[in-house]
């Protein structure tokens, strides 16, 4: 089996599997309900009076820092459970193309979730000439933004074989990421790390970088910045995967 064709058959695999279970349902449905809840009631999108999406686009790192490891959590930790790891790394296909074809399952239930918010953007179409533009720059960043913390679930996921610790070290690592730019974090490193230190931890911050994204700008670092975390949480998982079948379970 080659590799391509081995990514295929763990990417429709998973992808089946989630819509096989309730586990895609509940979480679309939960992003459905939250990602408006937040935009109308906590950022109160009509009390603004503009016709944009800066409300939800505010919240969604918040929604996704919880609702992203949910979804990436049984990645690897359900397979060790379960005993089927072996069975997963006994077929002739590399590591990468498992730990991939994972990836972009989990990726595309996503990318549907992000899709379900899509009423908002007809609504402020027609409630006023909003910068489409830019709207779809936000998208673009939130398709990114949860693609890095998938990939930094996953590969806490293959960590473990309890999915909840999975759940909870996924939430821990994207609040850390979240918040490594804030002021309470740079104004504790401040007393205690060099400036410089200081100022590389802040550029870490994934809620920078998508800020740039909800501005409407589209910046060649903040690319690299979340194609690099996603490169890197699949290379992880690869190699915590590929030892395992090296050295067993």
């Amino acid at each position: 089996m080659s590799a391509l064709a081995g990514l295929d058959a763990v990417f429709r695999r998973e992808l089946g599997t989630y819509f096989t279970t309730p586990l895609a349902f509940v979480f679309l449905a939960a992003f459905a309900f939250a990602a408006p809840t937040f935009a109308f009631n906590v950022a109160r999108f009509f009390d603004t009076n503009r016709a944009e999406l800066t409300p939800l686009f505010t919240y969604l790192p918040w929604l996704m820092m919880i609702l992203m490891p949910a979804l990436a959590m049984r990645a690897w930790a359900e397979e060790r459970d379960r005993g089927t790891i072996e069975t997963l790394l006994s077929l002739p296909i590399p590591v990468w193309a498992a730990a991939l074809g994972k990836f972009l399952a989990a990726w595309c239930v996503a990318a549907l979730a992000l899709a379900s918010t899509f009423p908002m953007w007809i609504a402020v179409n027609y409630l006023g000439a909003p910068d489409n533009m830019a709207i779809l720059t936000g998208y673009v960043g939130a398709l990114l933004l949860a693609g890095a913390f998938l990939a930094v679930g996953q590969a806490l996921s293959a960590t473990t074989g309890n999915q909840v610790i999975a759940f909870v070290l996924g939430v821990l690592m994207c609040f850390l990421l979240t918040m490594a730019g804030s002021p309470f974090v740079t104004g504790a490193l401040s007393a205690a790390v060099p400036a410089s230190l200081v100022e590389a931890i802040a550029h870490m911050s994934a809620l920078e970088r998508f800020s740039a994204f909800q501005s409407g700008v589209i910046g060649l670092k903040d690319i690299v910045y979340f194609v690099g975390l996603i490169i890197a949480g699949i290379s992880w998982a690869g190699l915590l995967i590929g030892a395992s079948r090296a050295g067993g379970r």
